[in-house]
């Protein structure tokens, strides 16, 4: 049965799951293309991807899309790195510590219920529409994730084994170091794949603090001028990104939990 269930058959046939997997996307765009070609979707609702694809290409050609990519990336990834510490270093330190549960959780679940827009005019005030109310807002939505899945994966380790890492001696940085990290770290990673998608969320939403490059300010002058051709261009950039991104953390989760059994059988 625990054979059948890991490997799903059709008509005793294996399912090609990665290939379905990718071929779903790629008919998606082919049945764009067709409706967009045939007038049912008409270019100024949808353009085709292939008129999408030529407008990146003039974007390309003059230098307009790689500076406003490079500069949506750099933010993001100052962003991120700021948010997945503090993210990673709080959950560590609540998850450990009943004092620091104690002093720090209510008050993180507080700015978590806060949605990005309420706080957008404090973030003005404090830092105006310079790049540090920005890269604020991605490291915030990168860390309030981090954070919430690095706790619970501490909560869920088998309190039987802390108690044995007593009896062999072991102390508190071995403890840490040999069963809470690994125990945790399944439940860290799934952290870090949110903390990747909402760190590209802020981002769009940072970009309209008066943004003079990146991805977002393409899509606002795009709007300012109707330009329909570049506004779903950034919206598949920022798809494609965010594919990107989920591969890096699989192959992550493939290196890092080999020894995981559970993980090893879902992934045979």
């Amino acid at each position: 049965m625990t054979r059948a269930l890991d490997r799903p058959r059709t008509g005793g046939i294996r399912f090609p799951h990665r290939a379905v997997s990718w071929l779903t996307p790629v008919a998606v765009l082919a049945l764009w293309e067709l409706l967009a070609r045939t007038g049912i979707l008409p270019e100024q609702v949808l353009p085709a991807p292939s008129g999408v694809l030529e407008k990146a290409g003039d974007l390309i050609a003059d230098g307009e899309l790689p500076s406003n990519l490079l500069a949506s990336l750099q933010r993001s990834a100052t962003g991120f790195a700021i948010g997945a510490s503090f993210g990673l270093g709080l959950g560590l330190l609540v998850g450990l510590s009943k004092v620091a549960e104690a002093l720090l959780d209510r008050s993180i679940q507080m700015v978590r219920a806060v949605p990005f827009l309420a706080i957008l005019p404090l973030v003005i005030v404090w830092f105006g529409i310079g790049e540090a109310g920005k890269i604020f807002l991605i490291a915030l939505g990168t860390a309030v994730p981090l954070y919430l899945t690095t706790v619970l994966g501490i909560r869920q380790i088998d309190p039987k084994l802390l108690e044995m890492t007593d009896v062999v001696g072991l102390g508190r940085a071995g403890q840490i170091r040999w069963v809470v990290l690994p125990g945790a770290l399944p439940s860290i990673l799934g952290g870090l794949r949110l903390s990747l998608t909402a760190a590209w969320l802020a981002l769009v939403i940072a970009e309209t603090l008066g943004a003079d490059a990146g991805l977002g300010f393409m899509a606002t002058n795009a709007r300012e001028f109707l330009q329909t051709d570049v506004i779903v261009l950034v919206v598949l950039i920022y798809a494609v990104i965010g594919i990107l991104c989920d591969l890096v953390t699989r192959l992550l989760e493939r290196r890092l939990l080999r020894w995981h059994p559970t993980y090893a059988r879902l992934t045979a």
